[in-house]
Order: structure tokens, then C-alpha cells, then sequence
């Protein structure tokens, strides 16, 4: 690390990527578990390494935070940027999931809590497994919703991705700060009004690192209903933090 960002060594660079390529390879095979009819891991692949080389060059081998901690979230909004630029969600998933968002939303400010599939089914006048094949239609449109930004009050590119919230490591200015702790707050307090099932996949599967097929092994639930789980929980999610000015979702 010194060699590079005291010398600017760009063999020193080269070399750090390959020492850390395996980072790219990890995120990609457990992002692609979730993504696997939209996406192939060697795209994947090739979007994270974009993301390894800027990380490398924005860390800051002086501070106490781990490198690798710093470049998996790096190098899956490099993932996630590449899959929004292949816009590989199609409209009418997109409007699906939106509307669904909006009930969710409705729903839960004229109860004061979580909506129930029941309640929610009765809004939308569909029955319980018509909502849950379109829980499952827009699925993949909820696996990176965490990964949506806050961009900068001028349109600027000073973007901060909504799991990243975790550690403000790029954080600026006070009102940077400031903007940073109200999301965090705003989002802290929307996971804990989820159901309790739906707050254990968000945690285990955005905080821990776990896949949804893990996560399905420690609950004891199908993939399947793991999946449902997510995306209900993002739906709600959305519904509350889409609320915050400047929040693009």
C-alpha cells in the first residue's frame, strides 16, 4: 500500500488488484445466486473489477477501517451500477413493484402498522396467490434495492448508496453528515417496524452477507418464501425512505 499511494507505484497498483481479485469473484457468485435468470457471473465479474480499481484508489491505507470491508461495498455498487445500465428490468415489472409500493405505503399509514397479505390483497382486489406471483414477478427488481443512492442536493455526482450507511466512510461536510445521520436514523427505524420475519432476511441478508438459499437454511423456510419475505420488506422499505427529500429509489 505504500508503495503505491506514497510512490504512486502503478506496479504496486497492478499488484494489489490481483491480490484482491478474489474479492470480486466472491461478490459476484453470491450476488448472481439471487440474479441467476438475469445475469451472468462473468459480467458480473467484469462490472466489480471496475469497482476493485476504484477502491484501491480511493482507500486510505491510514485509516483504521479494513480494506476488504471497504471494497466488497464498492465492488457491489459497481454490480449493481452495471445491471441498472443494462436496464434489465422490464417497464411493466418496474410499475408492478411501484403500485405495490404504493399500497404498501397507503396501507400502513391509515393502520400504523405492517400490512398484512391479506389487507393488502383485499386493497389491490386480488386474491392470496395472485399476490403472491406478483411478489414473486417483481422479486428481482427488490434484490438491489438497498443499493439505490442519495445523489447530492446540485445533481452532482456525490452519491451515497443507502447500505453504505453503515460506515460514512467517504463522508464530508457537516451537512453531508448531517443528511447521512437522517437516512441512517430514517432507515434504522423503518427495519425495526418490519415484521419480525421480514427484518431477519433484510439483516442476514444486506448486514450478514447471506444468501437468500442460506438464509432460507437458518429459518427453515423455502427460497421461495425467503424471496417473498425480501421483497415485501423492501416494498416497505421504499415506501418509507422514498419519503426523504433527494432519496431516489
Amino acid at each position: 500500500w505504500v508503495q503505491y499511494k506514497e510512490k504512486n507505484d502503478i506496479e504496486a497498483r497492478d499488484g494489489l488488484i490481483i491480490h484482491y481479485a478474489h474479492l470480486v469473484k466472491y461478490v459476484a457468485n453470491r450476488l448472481a445466486i439471487n440474479l441467476s435468470s438475469v445475469v451472468e457471473v462473468d459480467e458480473l465479474i467484469s462490472y466489480g473489477i471496475e469497482g476493485l480499481i476504484d477502491a484501491i484508489e480511493k482507500y486510505d491505507h491510514k485509516r483504521n477501517i479494513k480494506f476488504e470491508t471497504y471494497a466488497i461495498t464498492r465492488v457491489r455498487g459497481s454490480m449493481i451500477d452495471g445491471l441498472r445500465s443494462m436496464d434489465w428490468v422490464p417497464v411493466s415489472v418496474r410499475q408492478k413493484s411501484k403500485e405495490l409500493e404504493r399500497i404498501y405505503t397507503k396501507l400502513e399509514r391509515e393502520l400504523g402498522r405492517a400490512a398484512t397479505d391479506i389487507e393488502v390483497a383485499q386493497e389491490m382486489g386480488i386474491t392470496i396467490n395472485e399476490l403472491a406471483n406478483l411478489l414473486k414477478e417483481v422479486a428481482a427488481n427488490t434484490i438491489i434495492s438497498l443499493d439505490d443512492f442519495i445523489p447530492g442536493d446540485d445533481g452532482n455526482d456525490k452519491k451515497k448508496r443507502i447500505v453504505d450507511l453503515l460506515e460514512d466512510y467517504n463522508a464530508g461536510d457537516a451537512l453531508e453528515l448531517l443528511e447521512l445521520s437522517e437516512v441512517k436514523e430514517l432507515l434504522a427505524k423503518t427495519i425495526s417496524r418490519l415484521p419480525q420475519k421480514e427484518k431477519t432476511v433484510v439483516y442476514l441478508y444486506y448486514y450478514e452477507g447471506l444468501t437468500l438459499k442460506e438464509i432460507g437454511m437458518v429459518l427453515g423456510l423455502s427460497e421461495s418464501r425467503i424471496s417473498q419475505l425480501h421483497t415485501k420488506a423492501i416494498l416497505r422499505l421504499r415506501g418509507s425512505l422514498s419519503k426523504k427529500k433527494n432519496l431516489v429509489l
